[in-house]
């Protein structure tokens, strides 16, 4: 890694609150100092070289759904194991990832938050987030049924402890005895309460999300749920009503393989600025086709797509710029609106502050792209990684 300070970028910025086809970033140390355009720049400094046009500069993007990646797991006990996991996505445009980990015995989960909680404080991860074990088992997809349980706060209690305020975010499914008192207790901790894996109707998971409910956010929508039917509108259409109403962000896994394009233009045109893109990757992503291990499980991944003994995709294989670059190949998403929904929009959802766009004060994170979303670069809190 090299470190920079007074360093200026110049190319086409895209970002939440700020778009320039030709603009100037500037960075103090790790933080951004200043965003303008060209005009601007050249303005207030008439006796300045130019810097060099570089590409498209993006905010680093922000995964807030993340079980690992290049052959290492985020649920660990073993701190250097989790390191290189969140490199691998750093090095690869996601400067900020929450760290996930999956449903597993009580006391193993446990003791990866404790673990987890580490990297948070030397600033490698952004937070923790806890996928299970209070889902519901007809929709368990590739959580192994086996740890899965009823929302229990002594459980939720040893994970807050362990967490020691860095649980951003918790899944549960609605429908489940006790999901009240803890999202409750989540929601009193500041956790986000995310709905999912789950297998209830429209009217429950509707209630569920707020303003009536706790939820603020749905973990990837329409995996691990029933599918959307016209007779049957179940949580997929509940959670892109609530989105559209602005009640709740849906994370949208954009790998190509959990969901049809189709399915991913239809997220993005009914609920415009509520949708946080998700890579759900785990051990195997940037890897070759293999065994791998999610949580207690075995995944076999052919093809690039990883499953479970049962045929569940297990988790996604891409990085979160690929993600991104679905949206707007693909899905026909305008690369601003799929800029935001792999930035501002997820660091908003996990209550991230300072990362997630490219504005004075924040974070220098960024990547440079060319015009076909291919990576060149990546600043990550001031320093190049790539």
């Amino acid at each position: 890694m090299t470190s920079t300070s007074d360093l200026e970028i110049r190319g086409r910025i895209v970002s939440a609150t700020a778009q320039f086809d030709d603009g100037v970033l500037s960075v103090d140390g790790e933080r951004i100092a200043q965003v303008q355009s060209f005009a601007e720049w050249v303005a207030a400094h008439p006796d300045s070289i130019a810097p060099p046009f570089a590409g498209t500069v993006l905010p680093g993007l922000v995964d807030i759904h993340n079980h690992g990646g290049f052959g290492h797991r985020f649920d660990t006990i073993d701190p250097d194991e989790a390191r290189a996991a969140a490199r691998f996505h750093h090095t690869h445009g996601s400067t900020t990832v929450l760290a996930s980990v999956v449903t597993g015995a009580a006391a193993d989960m446990v003791a990866q938050v404790a673990t987890l909680r580490t990297l948070v404080a030397d600033g490698t991860i952004a937070g923790i987030h806890a996928e299970g074990p209070f889902l519901a088992a007809a929709r368990c997809g590739a959580q192994d049924p086996r740890y899965l349980r009823d929302p229990d706060l002594e459980l939720t209690e040893q994970l807050l402890a362990a967490a020691d305020g860095q649980l951003r975010v918790m899944t549960l499914a609605p429908e489940l005895p006790g999901f009240d008192k803890v999202a409750q207790r989540l929601s009193d901790s500041d956790v986000v309460v995310s709905l999912g894996h789950s297998d209830t109707d429209f009217t429950r998971f509707r209630h569920a999300l707020r303003p009536t409910g706790f939820g603020g956010l749905v973990t990837h929508l329409a995996n691990g749920m029933p599918p959307l039917h016209h007779r049957r509108p179940g949580p997929v259409a509940a959670a892109l009503v609530a989105a559209s109403q602005r009640h709740a962000v849906v994370e949208l896994i954009g790998d190509g393989v959990h969901v049809d394009s189709g399915f991913g233009a239809l997220v993005f045109a009914t609920a415009p600025g509520q949708i946080a893109l998700i890579t759900d990757a785990m051990q195997a992503a940037g890897m070759p086709d293999g065994e791998y291990q999610l949580g207690p499980q075995v995944v076999r991944v052919i093809d690039g797509v990883a499953r479970v003994a049962n045929g569940s995709i297990a988790g996604g294989t891409a990085h979160l710029l690929k993600c991104l670059a679905w949206a707007v190949d693909t899905c026909g998403v305008p690369l601003c609106d799929a800029v935001i929904a792999a930035t501002s929009i997820p660091a908003a959802a996990a209550g991230l502050a300072d990362v997630g766009d490219l504005s004075t004060d924040h974070f220098a994170d960024l990547l440079i792209v060319d015009d076909n979303l291919q990576l060149r670069r990546v600043l990550r809190h001031g320093q190049w990684l790539t």
